[in-house]
């Protein structure tokens, strides 16, 4: 079926004039949105999402946009499902075109059914199954600017999809309220405009409704906005850091998180000097953090390695984008990794571990803080950016389970007891018991040139070799401590999978249609990727015969370092590569599989 309506009056009211047809129950929804930056398709994102989340639906979505502040193409996908899901599905419902380009692009990921709603006081198309709307034109002679088009297409679309007229509204209400009262009762209006438009044109089917689900105890978040509530529950009370895309957010909640509970956050005036502020807080005693991408991270490696060497307790969250330089600031890679796994000149402990979901972002982060605090070392939190924006719905941070670990710390008392204070004392897990300055009785010197158990500057050769014993024998001595891999399928499945961070969902989902196959998966999630835990990758590698690694780069980073770790497995690795700057759909990873099963 194709028809275009291009010419809806703005006077038009809801009617029944001809029956529609009977609507199709999704279990399963993607709605797509596009226009040009400035065209307000986050906002329909979010809007729809809020809605699906009061139906207690399974929420993921996503975003594409450009590292500028207005123009140029983004778009961005919300998926609703009865079942738990984190990752964008592989064909689109319903595409909503504030352009013609939007319309251009989303229709290659219209499903067979798919249909698309668009601003025809923008463009017209002659694509199947397109009705047009001017929301530009209807908002603008009735509420007085064009901008609140976004909120009429949410309105249209609500009314294709079959939503309760109470809970969009209350969406609406929940959404602009604290903007102001004009600012409601505006985005009402245009809310209402839509609804209007759509229920009055006979022509425009009521294709589909979504039924509701059963995950009402669940809620909607990022993973930037998980790991800053975990820094404040976990102990955290000082941040700095810089803007940058993917993880300003971070700062920005913890500008709004951090101070009721007497902590500091400092926007720096760059990545070295936030670096260097953590690093002075670590050494004051507060548990510290910064938050970066690719760019900033390679101006705060010199000051990570000097937290290394001084042996400070910090945490690095690493937002990954696609890089090198500048690269592509809004997009989705997984490329840091060979960087963090060899950072920086010589060598140092440091712990990398990776969250693949927004609870483990809250979870880990503590866990982060917790190893750094522990073992007086650098920890990397790492991230992507699909993990850190896109937005999922989750089981509620339990803070019940939160538990603060520190380190052996030493008071006034403990000192007046000894005969004398080494910062840098060798013992037999190379962590020394800390003073923190100020103590009664305490000096040290804390440096990152080599130094003796004193802190004094030293070259001697017996020195040297005992104090580098000390510090890297923390990489296998904290073992124990460091999150383990989770894993997923029947045990005595022949066909492996290894992916972190947010390729998880989409490997998820990659199991189950091979599964609908009769093709069995193992999928192991490691959550500590430097160093790698060869007991734990051997006895999986050791259980199939072939393993797929899932990642977001161009060399297969993790593939390297497994290969590295556990050199004997090498032939069953076969990296499972995506680097275009989008997530990996699950028919990407079914393919690569069944192809080569």
């Amino acid at each position: 079926m194709s028809s275009s309506v291009t010419n809806i009056a703005a006077h038009t009211v809801a009617s029944e004039t001809s029956p529609r047809a009977s609507r199709k129950i999704l279990s399963d929804l993607s709605v797509m949105i596009g226009g040009q930056g400035g065209d307000g398709t986050l906002t329909v994102s979010d809007l729809l999402g809020r809605y699906f989340r009061k139906l207690g639906l399974y929420v993921y979505t996503s975003r594409n946009v450009l590292s500028r502040i207005r123009g140029g193409h983004a778009d961005a996908s919300v998926r609703a499902s009865d079942h738990p899901t984190s990752s964008v599905k592989p064909q689109v419902d319903v595409l909503l075109a504030f352009d013609h380009e939007a319309a251009e692009l989303g229709s290659q990921e219209l499903g067979p059914e798919g249909v698309i709603i668009y601003d025809s006081s923008i463009f017209s198309t002659s694509l199947p199954n397109s009705y047009g709307f001017p929301f530009a034109t209807l908002v603008g002679g009735q509420v007085g600017q064009p901008i609140y088009k976004n909120v009429a297409a949410y309105g249209a679309v609500s009314v294709l999809l079959g939503f309760d007229e109470s809970l969009t509204r209350q969406v609406i209400e929940e959404r602009f309220q604290r903007r102001g009262a004009e600012a409601l009762q505006k985005n009402l209006k245009a809310l209402e405009i839509g609804r209007q438009a759509a229920s009055g044109v006979p022509e425009v089917p009521q294709h589909w409704s979504v039924r509701p689900g059963e995950a009402h105890d669940q809620i909607l978040s990022i993973g930037n906005q998980a790991v800053a509530l975990g820094f404040v529950v976990g102990g955290g009370r000082f941040f700095s850091g810089y803007p940058i895309t993917p993880a300003t957010e971070i700062m920005e909640y913890l500008q709004r998180y951090l101070q009721p509970f007497h902590g500091v956050v400092r926007q720096a005036e760059d990545e070295l000097a936030a670096i260097n502020n953590v690093l002075g807080a670590a050494y004051a005693g507060a548990r510290a953090m910064t938050s970066t991408s690719g760019p900033g991270l390679s101006l705060m490696t010199e000051g990570i390695g000097q937290a290394g060497a001084a042996e400070l307790p910090i945490v690095i969250a690493d937002c990954q984008r696609v890089g090198p330089s500048t690269g592509e600031p809004t997009r989705h890679e997984q490329s840091d990794l060979a960087h963090l796994a060899h950072l920086g000149h010589g060598e140092y402990p440091r712990f990398i571990v990776a969250p693949g979901t927004v609870l483990e972002c809250f979870e880990m982060t503590v866990q982060a803080l917790n190893l750094a605090e522990k073992w007086r070392l650098p920890v990397i939190l790492l991230l992507d950016q699909a993990l850190c924006q896109n937005t999922v719905t989750s089981p509620p941070f339990d803070i019940s389970k939160v538990r603060i670990e520190r380190g052996p710390t030493l008071t006034g008392e403990d000192l007046a007891k000894m005969a004398e204070y080494k910062v840098y004392k060798s013992t037999e897990t190379g962590v020394s018991p800390y003073a923190l300055p100020g103590t009664p009785g305490v000096w040290a010197e804390v440096t990152g040139n080599e130094h003796d158990e004193w802190g004094h500057v030293s070259v001697a050769v017996p020195n040297r070799v005992a104090m580098m014993q000390k510090r890297m024998g923390k990489m296998t001595k904290a073992e124990p401590d460091l999150p383990k891999g989770k894993f997923f399928g029947p045990p005595d499945a022949k066909i492996g999978i290894i992916g972190f961070g947010s390729t998880t969902g989409p490997i998820w989902e990659a199991q189950e249609l091979l599964s609908a196959k009769h093709i069995a998966t193992r999928f192991y999630q490691p959550r500590t990727l430097y160093p790698i835990l060869v007991s734990e990758a051997d006895a999986f590698l050791k259980s199939v015969d072939v393993c797929y690694v899932v990642e977001h780069n161009f060399t297969g980073q993790f593939a390297n370092l497994l290969r590295e770790a556990v050199p004997w497995h090498h032939a069953k690795l076969k990296p499972v590569l995506k680097y275009d700057g989008h997530s990996f759909r699950s028919p990407e990873i079914v393919h690569a599989i069944s192809g080569g099963a």
